[in-house]
């Protein structure tokens, strides 16, 4: 991997990571396109720079759970069904599920027909609007819906904020739930991948991965940003037709 790939791909994960676009699936697209082989060290490569997304996120969102016990323990009981069904399919969903180009084209286009069709069919007022009106149970069911984005192309961000407009948040409210959720749930994961892959990291992969790591914090700060103020007035949709565009081009490109 070049040096301007690692890059691009820092800056294709930053950006993604938290929309409800599926940052795996523009990672996995982009190196088909790019014609960089499946290795473990690109594998590990995908994992580590997306502590740079982790850094972002807890940069934006980790004063929100320092002000708030609350806060933190709605995002703890949010995570462990998360938590617990990713331990179970970890290894099914790696082996399987992971380099399937078709399956994550599938869940990119149809994600996206799902957010459109939510936000035109949706026409209820929200019925909470701040983090504070959580209840537990509610947090957790969030979790289970996260959940299902153990799928690749699903988009964790976009199961979440399903979810919870499902069970009557509003767009801004889930969206910052989603990164405060985001923390547990990316430390679990790409630490517990690192732990199983550290082995294919070489001294040579790592000036790669400090750069991606670079571009993905930046980026993703900027993302995460942008998008609470993108939801204060604008709808999914836009993430729709992004979803389906990106698995059309992709399509006809491989």
């Amino acid at each position: 991997m070049t040096l301007f790939s690692a890059a691009l791909l820092g800056i294709i994960e930053g950006v993604t990571e938290f929309l409800p676009v599926s940052s795996t699936a523009h990672l996995i697209l982009a190196e088909k396109i790019m014609n960089i082989p499946v290795t473990p060290n690109v594998g590990t490569f995908d994992i580590a720079i997306q502590l740079g997304a982790i850094a972002a996120v807890a940069v934006v969102s980790g004063r929100s759970l320092k002000k708030s016990w609350r806060f933190f323990w709605l995002t703890v009981a949010a995570f462990i069904p998360t938590g617990l069904i990713g331990f179970l399919l970890h290894g099914y969903v790696k082996t399987y599920l992971l380099a399937d180009v078709t399956l994550i084209l599938w869940t990119l286009s149809l994600g996206g027909i799902v957010l459109i069709l939510f936000e035109m069919l949706l026409k209820r007022t929200p019925r909470l609007t701040r983090i504070d009106d959580f209840s537990f149970p509610l947090a957790v069911t969030i979790g289970f819906f996260q959940a299902i984005a153990i799928i690749p192309g699903i988009s964790r961000s976009a199961a979440t904020i399903i979810g919870g407009m499902m069970l009557g948040t509003d767009r801004r409210s889930i969206v910052e739930f989603s990164f405060l959720l985001a923390i547990p749930t990316m430390i679990a994961a790409t630490g517990y991948d690192l732990y199983k892959s550290a082995a294919f990291i070489s001294s040579q992969d790592m000036l790669a991965i400090l750069i991606g790591f670079c571009f993905a914090f930046v980026t993703a700060y900027i993302s995460l940003k942008w998008l609470l103020h993108f939801v204060k007035t604008h709808t999914f949709i836009p993430f729709g037709i992004e979803r389906i565009a990106a698995a059309a081009l992709v399509w006809m490109l491989v």
